[in-house]
Parts: structure tokens; C-alpha cells; sequence
């Protein structure tokens, strides 16, 4: 038996999956650490790792699952590894990491994304789509004005996936699309951004070698394969950034596609065909994993941090005492669309970028203490939560997205029925559940890359479809409601 291998590189864990090349199937997979991985926080709102500790996890990892298909290293025929977005890892020319990477969620460097958005000025959103922000280019920039002498011995720097790819093959190799989430890539002119290299006094040679996303990245070194009993020679051939590789684990690779999650935070990511930007930035652009000179595929990334955690503190506070999710969903729907009149707005965990950085906090509008019941602020927090994400996907439509499709993985928000019902009738797009996993997608992007699958049509033709929400034919007041729940944002933000 033959079977492709993926990783996926966490802040909190590592995952690995094996899937049978023969019947597209998963074998096993596994996750280390059992539990969540530490982050050196030497002062508030730094977030470092040791990116040892990812590769270490990523190979012990790997050992279960070879354990639990009883199958040998030897059986992988290629590698796929998707990773966190936007951290900073630096090696020197000997390939030794010089200091602990620094990783998405820290937020040291945003006064150097600031500094140098003005700089630039009208050249950022033409052309990196994006402001330089906290990403990965001004974590660096940081550590050229605050660690010199570390700067000055920088062979290359590297995002969290490279890193892995570099153990794994010797290689120090990058893609495009991993340039671009660190906003390094100039769209307009096809290119890494001399300009905001010059302007951050960065040295070209600094940067990786550049590789297709699908394609053999590199091979496995007799150094690791001594290591890990991997087969030297075996195919390094898919990278991609966690939210990229998400929606293409859902299959989502054409324009008008979304991939959306209901976890924590909601995400909604959509595949955008033309080279487009949000003037007000109030929603992240970068390279999707199948973005091509001759083929124009962008990932547009809108993030809402009040979103499940809201339908969480629901639970925990509002919702009669021990009842489960499901039971909960159910009292919800016991009122009418629109809870009457009620409305929840879900922004209570942080500024939110889709309102432009300003932090509203939570809030119910419209109480009427005649009518209303635990039943109405629980169906209204859930409209709010679907309200939410059509806000930000109306962002989307005007970049030019026609939005036709969301496909979500059969879990959290999307389990409920409610939630799904509203989404599909405010934004007239259908909603298609499967059983999905960041790992198992790496594993079918290295089939792709070592040209095992022909596209991602054939990788994914196992993928578990659960069922699709179509919108209800009569959505008037799905719309009246979120018409209603606009009016309200608009007194908070203007």
C-alpha cells in the first residue's frame, strides 16, 4: 500500500494524515502535542515558538499514524504540508534557526506595518492588495530595528511551512502564494515588491527560491530520511498557508467559491478572478494556492473574531441550564424569523477589521420586555452571527466576487440548521457541508503535485458530502430581519 502524506502546522498542534493513493481514503491520522503546544510570551502581545517543536511533533505525529495503518515510512510517496499563516522563522547559512519564530497572532510589529503603509502610500492596496499590517514582512522589519546582530547574520527568511520543508528536504524554498500572505508579492507587476523590500531595507537575497505551489518542491534529504525512515528521494510537491489550504480542502478553487468556517471566530474565504482590492482593507487579499501568472485566482479572507464564541457564551449564560447545542438550536427556532424584532450584534471578541479596526463590543437592540424571551436572544444571536458573515461577503461582491457557492465542513455553527437557513436566504448562495481536515487536504495537494491526481476535481472525488442548504424560495423576512440588524451596526459604527 502507497500513501501520500500531510502535515499541518499549528500554533497549537501538529496534525498528520495518511491517505491510501489507491483508494483516496483516509488511513490514519494523528496530532501532537496532546496537549496545545506552549507560546514564549516575553512581553504582552508577543507570541513566539520554537520551530524545532514543529517538526518534532510534525515526525511523532507521523509515527502513529505509520503505527496505526501499520504501514512503514518507506510506503509515503509524497509530501504535502500546510501551515500557520504570517510567522517569521530566520535561519543563517548553516540552516540554524536564530531565534524563536514569531508567529501570526503576535502583535509587536504593527507599528513598523504602519510606518511603512505611509511611506508607500497609494502604492500598497494597487499593488500588495493589502497594507503591510502585522504580517510577516514587518515582524522582519522589527527585528532589523530591535535585533541588529541577528538581522545581520540572516541567510533567508522563512514562513512556518518553509521551515517544515526545509527539514524535511535541505531546500530553502518559498511560493507565491506564501510571499504574498506575508505581503512581499506585487500583483500589478507579477513580482517580488522591490518597493517595499527598499523601503524596509531588506536584501533581495534574503528571500527564497521561489516554487509552484503543486509541483516537486524538493526531495527528502539522507539526513532526514536517516531521521525519520521517510524514503530518501520521496517528493516534497504541495505548500500552502492553513486558510488556503482550508478552502482547498473543500474543493474550493473557482471564482465565486467559498470556504467558511463557525468555530471560534468565523472565517470566510472566496476565490476572486481578477486582480481587486477593498479600499478601506476592511478584508485581507493574497495568493490562492492555485494563483498562476496566466491564471488570476486570489483568495479574499474575511475574518470575524465574535462569532461561535458568541453562540458559546449563549450557552454557557442564556440558554436554560445543561441543555446541549442541538436542544438549544431548537429553542431558538420556536420564534419567528427575525426573533421580532430583536437584534444581536456578534463583535464582542476584539476590534474587527471588517468594521475598519473599531471594536464595538457585543450588543442586543430592540428588546421588548412584553414579548421577548430566552428563545428571541438566542435566535436572534444565531441571525446575528449568519448577518455577520453576509456583511462581510457584501464586501466581497463589491470587489467583483459573485458569490454562488459556500461549502463549510460538517461541523460547529454550521451544524446548526437555523444558522444555515439564514445564511443561505440573506445571501442567496447555497451551502454545501462536507467532512473536511486541513492534513487530509495536504496529502491530496501533494497527489496533485507529484501528478497522481490530475486536478483537484479527481483528489477530492471522495470528499464526504453531508448535504446542501439551498435558500428558501420566500426569504422576505430573512431580509427584513438583517436589513433591521444593519440599521442597528449602523448606529454603533456610522
Amino acid at each position: 500500500m502507497q500513501y501520500l502524506l500531510g502535515l499541518d502546522i499549528g500554533s497549537s498542534s501538529v496534525k498528520a494524515s495518511l491517505v491510501s493513493v489507491e483508494t483516496g481514503q483516509t488511513a490514519a491520522q494523528d496530532f501532537m502535542p496532546k496537549q496545545e503546544m506552549p507560546i514564549i510570551a516575553k512581553q504582552a502581545g508577543w507570541a513566539e515558538q520554537n520551530p524545532e517543536d514543529w517538526y518534532a511533533n510534525a515526525m511523532a505525529a507521523l509515527a502513529n499514524c505509520l503505527s496505526a495503518a501499520s504501514a512503514k515510512a518507506t510506503d509515503i510517496t509524497a509530501v504535502g504540508i500546510s501551515y500557520q499563516m504570517h510567522g517569521l522563522v530566520l535561519v543563517d547559512a548553516a540552516q540554524n534557526v536564530l531565534r524563536p519564530a514569531i508567529i501570526w497572532c503576535d502583535s509587536r510589529a504593527v507599528p513598523y506595518g504602519q510606518q511603512a503603509q505611509e511611506r508607500l502610500g497609494d502604492y500598497c492596496l494597487p499593488h500588495l492588495l493589502n497594507s503591510p499590517g502585522n504580517f510577516t514582512a514587518a515582524k522582519l522589519a522589527w527585528v532589523k530595528d530591535n535585533e541588529p546582530e541577528i538581522f545581520s547574520r540572516i541567510h533567508k527568511f522563512m514562513l512556518p511551512g518553509d521551515y517544515i520543508a526545509m527539514r524535511l528536504t535541505g531546500a530553502i524554498t518559498t511560493t507565491v502564494s506564501g510571499l504574498s500572505e506575508g505581503i512581499f508579492w506585487d500583483f500589478k507587476e507579477g513580482r517580488l515588491s522591490a518597493e517595499l523590500m527598499n523601503t524596509f531595507g531588506f536584501p533581495a537575497d534574503i528571500v527564497p527560491d521561489i516554487v509552484p505551489t503543486f509541483a516537486i518542491q524538493g526531495r527528502i534529504s539522507a539526513k532526514c530520511a536517516a531521521e525519520t525512515g521517510l524514503k530518501e528521494g520521496t517528493p516534497v510537491c504541495y505548500r500552502g498557508g492553513d486558510q488556503p489550504n482550508n478552502a482547498f480542502s473543500l474543493n474550493v478553487m473557482k471564482p465565486g467559491e467559498i470556504a467558511a468556517t463557525g468555530g471560534t471566530s468565523g472565517v470566510v474565504y472566496g476565490v476572486l478572478g481578477d486582480v481587486n482590492y477593498d479600499k478601506l482593507s476592511r478584508v485581507n487579499t493574497f495568493a490562492h494556492v492555485n494563483h498562476s501568472a496566466d491564471t488570476t485566482r486570489l483568495g479574499v479572507l474575511l475574518c470575524i473574531n465574535g462569532t461561535g464564541i458568541l453562540n458559546a457564551w449563549m450557552k454557557r449564560t442564556v440558554a436554560p441550564e445543561g441543555i446541549s447545542y442541538a436542544q438549544m438550536n431548537d429553542v431558538a427556532q420556536s420564534v419567528p424569523v427575525g426573533a421580532e424584532g430583536l437584534s444581536v450584534i456578534p463583535f464582542g471578541n476584539g476590534a474587527e477589521r471588517v468594521l475598519q479596526n473599531v471594536n464595538t463590543g457585543a450588543s442586543i437592540h430592540g428588546i421588548n420586555f412584553n414579548i421577548h424571551t430566552k428563545a428571541h436572544v438566542l435566535r436572534a444571536a444565531q441571525e446575528g452571527i449568519a448577518f455577520s458573515f453576509a456583511y462581510g461577503m457584501e464586501i466581497m461582491a463589491q470587489m467583483g466576487m459573485e458569490i454562488k457557492t459556500i461549502k463549510a465542513g460538517h461541523a460547529n455553527l454550521f451544524l446548526s440548521p437555523l444558522f444555515r437557513t439564514t445564511l443561505a436566504a440573506v445571501t442567496g448562495a447555497t451551502i454545501e457541508l462536507y467532512e473536511t481536515d486541513g492534513s487530509v487536504g495536504a496529502a491530496k495537494g501533494a497527489g496533485i503535485g507529484a501528478g497522481i491526481y490530475r486536478d483537484s476535481d479527481e483528489a477530492f472525488a471522495t470528499l464526504k458530502h453531508y448535504g446542501t442548504e439551498t435558500p428558501v424560495e420566500d426569504n422576505a423576512a430573512y431580509l427584513a430581519a438583517y436589513e433591521n440588524w444593519k440599521a442597528a451596526l449602523a448606529k454603533i459604527v456610522g
